[in-house]
This record gives structure tokens, sequence and C-alpha cells, in this order.
């Protein structure tokens, strides 16, 4: 199971959280790297792609004023349930997903559908095996300029904090390049683009058990067709995508389906 959730989720493949491990030696800072208290919040720093292999990391920061793709947005305890966990249980996951995605929402202020539907995403780390062992519990959850499918991340401002209020910006907002959304590269709506994700739909209750993927797939089918016409103004003849999760996102948490509508707007 992937551990991580971005946005596309756009994150798209969703939501479910990869964490990451700090980049090359001269990355990472040795005060970090087994380090059992926990990291401070409001730090950056500079991660790419590749680094999302492992579950923690200890990436230098950097001032926030200076070019950096990630910010630690919320840091805190695991809860006691943890206290003699399995470093690899699978209960971390699904707390890291319920716990960042709340407060990555609230740190940019989105709502459900908006943050499936920007190019940011979100990862979460816990401490190092080692520190595990001597008895460190955190989490840490840092926004990141891009999502599982990026080539490589974008810089984010100061602070990502707010950054989805009001109208935001196409830089932040996922679109996508290709003849179909599935065989597409995933980008920003700011770029030239022929689809664009336009709402979300919600397949399932919090508490509902996984309907299985022949009915999530007809369900964000259906509404995505009505939904799509009518954010293109009801046209004669219009195209339509929809990306749809399956149940290992749904154990995660994940209870959306984005709808693409094909636009070069």
């Amino acid at each position: 199971m992937s551990r991580r959730l971005r946005g596309i989720v756009a994150t798209l493949a969703l939501l479910l959280v990869v964490a990451a491990c700090g980049g090359t030696d001269g990355d990472t800072d040795p005060d970090q790297v087994d380090a059992v208290e926990p990291p401070k919040a409001g730090a950056c720093r500079v991660l790419e792609p590749d680094d999302i292999s492992k579950p923690d990391n200890a990436t230098r920061t950097v001032a926030c004023t200076k070019p950096h793709n990630a910010e630690t947005f919320a840091v805190g305890p695991l809860p006691d349930e943890f206290e003699d966990a399995d470093y690899e249980d699978p209960a971390l996951g699904k707390f890291a997903y319920t716990t960042c995605s709340a407060k990555y929402r609230e740190f940019l202020g989105a709502d459900d559908s908006l943050v499936m539907r920007t190019v940011l995403s979100w990862a979460w780390f816990r401490p190092s095996e080692k520190a595990w062992k001597k008895g460190a519990r955190w989490y840490r959850c840092d926004v990141i300029g891009g999502g599982d499918q990026s080539k490589e991340y974008v810089d984010l401002p100061d602070t990502a904090r707010g950054l989805m209020l009001g109208r935001p910006d196409d830089k932040w907002m996922v679109c996508a390049d290709g003849a179909s959304v599935a065989g597409s590269v995933k980008i920003p709506c700011s770029q030239p683009h022929t689809w664009r994700a336009v709402t979300t739909i919600k397949v399932g209750d919090d508490d509902a058990p996984y309907p299985g993927d022949r009915l999530v797939e007809v369900q964000s089918r259906d509404f995505c067709s009505k939904s799509v016409v009518a954010w293109l103004n009801y046209p004669p003849d219009y195209q339509f995508g929809y990306t749809w999760f399956h149940e290992a996102e749904w154990e995660a948490g994940n209870r959306r389906s984005v709808c693409w509508a094909k636009t070069t707007k």
C-alpha cells in the first residue's frame, strides 16, 4: 500500500501517504537522522521525488525565504496505542491519513474536493527505526510542491498557509495534457492542457465497508458525466474523465473520486 496522499491526489493516486528519505548525504542533517525529539513545525526543505521511499526523513532544513518545495505544517506525538507498535504497523498509515489530511485542509484553507484537485500533496514521516526502538513516537506532515506523478517538484511560497483560500491561482491547480486522463501527464493548469480536474464525488460514508471496484467505478462515471456537463455549461458535445480509487485507498480513508473535463481553459 502506498503511504502518500498530495493532492493529486491527485494526489491522484491517493492520498495515502508515502514518506520520504533524505536525499544525498550532503543534504542530510546528522542531528535529524536518529532524532528522538520531534522536529519543528514550520520548517522548510528541498525534497526530490526519488526521496519518497522510506518512512523517515533527515533532509536539512532551509530558510523558508529561500527556494524550497516542502514545508512542515504539523508535528505531534503518536497516540498511546502505538507505544508498543511495530515500526511498520499498517495502522500508522491510517492514523497519518486521517490526521495529516485534516490538518492539511486546514493549513491550505481548502475543502475535501479542492485538495484533490491541486498539484500539491502531502507526505508524512516518522522517527528512524533506531529512534523508534529508543521510544520515539512522533509524526511529521509536510506539504509538497507536487504529487505522485511529478517528475520534479515546484517551489512553494514562503509559507503555503492559506494558499487555497479564495480562488486559487491556476499554477496550484491540477490539469493534464494528453489524449485521455489516464495516459496523460499531470501538470499545473497554468500550462497548456487538454483536461482539468473540476470536481469530486464522495462515493461512500466514512464508516462504510468497501463496496467493490465495479460499484465505485460506475458511481464515479455517472456522477462525473452529469457534473462535468454542468461545469461546461451544457454543451451539445463534451468529453469527461474520472479517477477512482481502490480498496487500499478506501481502507486508508479516501472516499472520493475526481472528475475531469476536456477543456483548454
